[in-house]
Formats: C-alpha cells, sequence, structure tokens
C-alpha cells in the first residue's frame, strides 16, 4: 500500500508569490502573411 504524500508544503504555500501571468492569443499566420513576408525578403 502507498504511503500518503507530504501535504506540509502545499498547506504552507504563499499564493502572493506567484507572478501574475497575461495571457494572449497565439494566433497562426494565413498563407497570405507568409507569402508576403517571403515577398519582402
Amino acid at each position: 500500500m502507498a504511503e500518503k504524500p507530504d501535504m506540509g508544503e502545499i498547506a504552507s504555500f504563499d499564493k502572493v508569490k506567484l507572478k501574475k501571468m497575461v495571457m494572449s492569443e497565439n494566433i497562426l499566420a494565413t498563407k497570405d502573411t507568409i507569402e508576403q513576408e517571403k515577398q519582402a525578403k
């Protein structure tokens, strides 16, 4: 039978220390955009 994990560190974890993240959409380039970039080079 498996032993229960030590939850002491989780119980004392301070959420305030976490950094805020801003999520942005990752939009894939269209075929037209790729062609324009190729021509620009």
